[in-house]
């Protein structure tokens, strides 16, 4: 008896998500893909395109706006910002059912992120990245994986992805039930061609690379600088490092220990050279901000595990007023 295909969807077929679906696709795998807007148009009309270097390819998925169209799968990528996620939450609920496993792709801390994690906070909610607990209610925790992507990837046009450097995909389970699942996601993603990664920890990988992400996004978000500038500048660079020892402490707080130091996590930051960050190119496009699963959800940490961090919630409070404004503007041009 031939053996069924998983029923896969990737929810945002943005520069992740399109990346993601287009490589399963081309590698034989069956997946939809939960689009809207110019992004659904082009990928009905023409396909999803994917340009990585000299290579260039299209593949056909079924892609749909609907998500009660697909019903519940199997594996579910969730590859949306945090602020998005929310607002769609309510929408995804039929595409889960008491087996699907779900793999957020996301920039900052995730909803799940407390699942059987964190001691005495295990399995608390954080309101910053899952308000009322809609999202929670929609994609249980319990059911959640985490993959934390280093590489980098852009919409070059409307069903077009460009790939950029890097290749590495860390996949993980949020608790150790979750295991075989995960292991699972992880041999897909490397049938597609993505270098996976098993970590010891799911939390700890997120932590680290949101422990650099936090600072240069908003900063440079803020000052519209690049991240080279930031560095360079004593006092922007004295604000980064107080908020990284601050999220140094709150990660330590909850069990997560960074093998590096702030001088070292820096330095690679130094080696990207003047790049603008993918917040300073939301503010640059008039876009929302991914402020709370990058400051405000570390922020909400701080204040149940008892750390002090000033610093934190000054730059927290800032950006999340640029964000407001950005949105007074949005509106406006709308209006």
């Amino acid at each position: 008896m031939a053996t069924r295909n998983p029923d896969i969807t990737v929810v945002g077929a943005g520069a992740i998500g399109g990346l993601i679906a287009a490589r399963l696709a081309h590698a034989g795998v069956p997946v939809n893909v939960l689009a809207r807007g110019a992004q659904l148009d082009a990928i009905r009309r023409n396909g999803l395109t994917i340009a990585e270097g000299d290579t260039r390819y299209t593949v056909h998925v079924n892609a749909t706006a609907d998500a009660a169209a697909l019903g519940p799968q199997d594996l579910l990528f969730i590859c949306l910002k945090g602020q998005a996620l929310v607002q769609a939450a309510a929408s995804l609920a039929p595409l889960v059912g008491p087996r699907t496993h779900i793999v957020s792709a996301m920039n900052g801390v995730p909803w799940w992120f407390l699942n059987a994690f964190g001691g005495a906070h295990a399995n608390g909610r954080l309101d910053a990245v899952d308000p009322g607990g809609g999202v929670s209610a929609a994609l249980p925790p319990a059911q959640a994986s985490g993959c934390v992507v280093h590489l980098s990837s852009s919409i070059a046009a409307p069903g077009e992805i460009r790939k950029g450097n890097g290749n590495r995909l860390i996949v993980g389970a949020s608790a150790p039930q979750l295991a075989d699942r995960a292991e699972e996601a992880r041999a897909l993603l490397a049938r597609a061609g993505f270098d996976v990664v098993a970590p010891a920890s799911i939390q700890g990988e997120i932590w680290a690379k949101l422990w650099g992400n936090m600072t240069m996004n908003p900063i440079s978000a803020l000052t519209r600088s690049t991240a080279d500038v930031i560095l360079d500048d004593p006092l922007t660079a004295h604000l980064v490092a107080a908020i990284m020892a601050e999220a140094r402490a709150i990660g330590e707080a909850l069990g997560i220990d960074i093998a590096m130091t702030i001088e070292e996590r820096n330095a690679i930051t130094r080696k990207l050279g003047a790049f603008k960050t993918s917040m300073l190119q939301d503010v640059e496009a008039g876009r929302s901000l991914e402020v709370e699963a990058l400051l405000g959800a570390p922020y909400e940490l701080a204040q149940r595990t008892g750390v002090a961090a000033p610093s934190l919630g000054m730059l927290y409070g800032m950006a999340r007023q640029l964000d407001a404004n950005l949105e007074a503007a949005r509106r406006a041009t709308k209006g």
